[in-house]
C-alpha cells in the first residue's frame, strides 16, 4: 500500500523504486541542494568581490593615466587635401606619440595663405556664415596684424622656454613675434634659391665659354644673360632680335630690397611706419644693371612664376622659393610643342660683389587659438613633436622647404644623401650652404606690405617692358644714335615712372 501511495505520488527516478531507495534519495538531494546554494553563495561572493575591484581599478584609471582624447583641427596649406605630406607627418603623429598622449589633429582644411588670411579674419570678425576658428592655422604675420584683436592666439613664449628656443633658428623666430608677442611659430621656412637648367646651360657654355660660376653674383649672371640673348639671337641670323630670355625671377620686389639692404641701405622709409620705399642712391644702382639687362632681353618681365619660362625652355635660370623645387620638371617642352628632357640643379642666390651674403626667408608658421589650457597645451606639445629633428626633416625634405632647428640642419647633410631624387639632393645642399654662409633677411611688419609688393611687381614689369619695347623701336627705326645711351634714356625715364608710381 505504501508502495503504491509513493507510486502515485511518483518517484524522481521512476517505477520501481523502494521507500529505502527514495528516502536515501532524498537525503542524497538535499546534500545536492545544499553544495549547490553553498555554490551559489560562494559565486556571488566572488562576483561583487571583482566587481568591486573593477570600480576600483576603473577609479584609478580615471585619475591616473586614461585621458579623454583632445582633437585639434588644423588649416594648412602643403599639399592638397588628398595628397599632402602634412598630412602624412599627421597621420603618423595620431597613430604614435599623439596616441599616446591622447591627442589627434584633425586636417579640416588645405588651401593656401591668401585663402587662410581671409577666412581668419572672415571668423575673427565673426561675420555672417564664416567658420568657426580652428585650433590651428597656418599664416604669415601680416594675418596676426590684421586681427581685431590678435590676443586670440597663443603666446608660445608661455609655452617654450628660452633653453627651448635656443635650438631653433633665430631669424626664423624672429619673423613670428609680432609686437612683442610669439604669435607665429616655425616648423618649415623656405628661402630662394637659384634653379638652373644645367643641360641648356651647358650647351650654351661649350660654344661660347660661359663659366657657371658666375652665377655666384649679380655682376656675373647679368654678363651672361647679355651673352645668352645675343648666342640665341645669332642661332637665326634671318630674324634679328629673337635672342632669348636667360633669367627670370618670381619676386622683382626681393631683387631691390634684398639688394638695398645687402649694400647697406634701407629699402623703406624708416619714418614711414605705415611703408614706403626710400628709392636712395643704392636702389638706382641696383636698378641700373637689372633694367639694362631686361631692356637688352635678358630677363623675363611676363606676368606668372619663374617655373614657367624654364618649363617651356624660354628662360634657363631663375631664382624663386625653395618650395617651388615641387614644380620645376625634368623636361622641357617648347611652343612648338617640342620635348627633350633636362637636368635642373640648385645653388645659392646671388650677391653684389661688395655686398653682405643676405637671402630673402620665405615660409609662414603655425598660428594657435587660445581656447582652454589642456586644448593649448595639447597644439604646443604637437608643434614640438612636429619640429624634432627627425620629424621635421622627414617632412621638409618632402616639400622643397628647411628645417627651423639648429640640430635638423645639423643632420641635414646625412639625409640629403639617402634622397633617390638628384634634384632634392641639389635643392637640400645649395641649402644647407645657404644656411651656412648667408644672413636670412626679415622683411618688415608693415601693414600695407603686401599692396607694396603687389603694387611693385605690377609696375616693375610694365615698365620695364615699355622702356624694352621703346628701344626696339628706336633701334628699329634708325633714328637710335648710341645705343646704349639710348637704352639709358629708356631705363632712366621707368626708373622716374616707377618713382611716381610707389610714392
Amino acid at each position: 500500500m505504501t508502495v503504491k501511495r509513493f507510486r502515485q505520488r511518483g518517484c524522481p527516478w521512476g517505477y520501481g523504486c523502494s521507500p529505502r531507495k527514495e528516502i536515501r534519495a532524498s537525503i542524497k538531494g538535499r546534500m545536492v541542494d545544499l553544495r549547490g546554494e553553498n555554490m551559489k553563495k560562494r559565486r556571488s561572493v566572488l562576483s561583487a568581490a571583482a566587481f568591486l575591484l573593477a570600480v576600483l581599478l576603473t577609479g584609478c584609471a580615471g585619475n591616473g593615466k586614461k585621458k579623454d582624447v583632445i582633437t585639434l583641427t588644423l588649416w594648412h596649406v602643403y599639399g592638397g587635401q588628398t595628397d599632402s605630406p602634412l598630412n602624412d607627418v599627421i597621420e603618423h603623429f595620431n597613430e604614435t606619440a599623439g596616441k599616446q598622449e591622447g591627442i589627434r589633429v584633425h586636417v579640416t582644411s588645405v588651401s593656401n595663405t591668401n585663402t587662410i588670411h581671409e577666412a581668419v579674419l572672415a571668423a575673427a570678425r565673426k561675420e555672417p556664415g564664416a567658420a568657426a576658428l580652428p585650433d590651428l592655422f597656418v599664416s604669415y604675420p601680416k594675418t596676426v596684424l590684421a586681427l581685431p584683436d590678435p590676443d586670440i592666439l597663443v603666446d608660445y613664449g608661455d609655452y617654450f622656454s628660452e633653453e627651448d628656443l635656443r635650438g631653433y633658428i633665430p631669424e626664423f623666430l624672429q619673423e613670428g613675434r609680432v609686437n612683442g608677442r610669439l604669435s607665429v611659430f616655425p616648423v618649415a621656412k623656405s628661402t630662394e634659391i637659384l634653379f638652373v637648367n644645367q643641360t641648356f646651360f651647358d650647351r650654351f657654355a661649350a660654344e661660347t665659354g660661359a663659366d657657371e660660376r658666375e652665377l655666384a653674383t649679380w655682376e656675373g649672371l647679368f654678363r651672361l644673360a647679355k651673352q645668352y640673348a645675343q648666342w640665341t639671337d645669332a642661332k637665326t641670323p634671318d630674324i634679328p632680335g629673337d635672342g632669348k630670355t636667360f633669367f627670370a625671377h618670381d619676386y622683382h620686389f626681393n631683387y631691390f630690397q634684398v639688394g638695398c639692404e645687402s649694400l647697406g641701405e634701407d629699402f623703406f622709409k624708416k619714418e614711414d611706419s605705415e611703408g614706403s620705399l626710400a628709392f636712395g642712391p643704392v636702389f638706382h644702382r641696383v636698378w641700373e644693371p637689372y633694367a639694362d639687362v631686361a631692356v637688352s632681353n635678358g630677363i623675363w618681365l611676363r606676368e606668372g612664376y619663374a617655373t614657367e619660362p624654364l618649363r617651356t625652355g624660354d628662360a634657363i635660370v631663375s631664382v624663386a622659393s625653395s618650395a617651388s623645387v615641387l614644380y620645376y620638371e625634368d623636361i622641357v617642352t617648347d611652343e612648338n610643342n617640342l620635348s627633350e628632357p633636362i637636368k635642373v640643379i640648385s645653388k645659392p642666390v646671388p650677391v653684389f660683389q661688395d655686398g653682405r651674403k643676405l637671402v630673402m626667408q620665405r615660409g609662414a608658421g603655425f598660428c594657435t587659438v587660445k581656447s582652454q589650457p589642456e586644448r593649448e597645451r595639447a597644439a604646443v606639445y604637437f608643434l614640438k613633436w612636429l619640429t624634432e629633428a627627425d620629424n621635421n626633416l622627414d617632412f621638409v625634405t618632402r616639400t622643397g622647404y628647411m628645417p627651423v632647428t639648429e640640430k635638423a640642419f645639423q643632420m641635414l647633410p646625412e639625409r640629403v644623401e639617402k634622397l633617390e631624387n638628384p634634384k632634392y639632393k641639389s635643392l637640400y645642399r645649395a641649402m644647407a650652404e645657404t644656411q651656412a654662409a648667408y644672413q636670412f633677411y626679415i622683411p618688415p611688419q608693415l601693414a600695407n606690405y603686401l599692396e607694396l609688393e603687389m603694387r611693385f611687381e605690377k609696375s616693375v614689369r610694365l615698365e620695364l617692358s615699355r622702356a624694352k619695347e621703346l628701344y626696339e623701336q628706336e633701334n628699329l627705326s634708325g633714328h637710335a644714335g648710341d645705343p646704349e645711351a639710348e637704352k639709358s634714356r629708356c631705363t632712366e625715364e621707368a626708373y622716374r615712372n616707377m618713382q611716381q608710381i610707389m610714392n
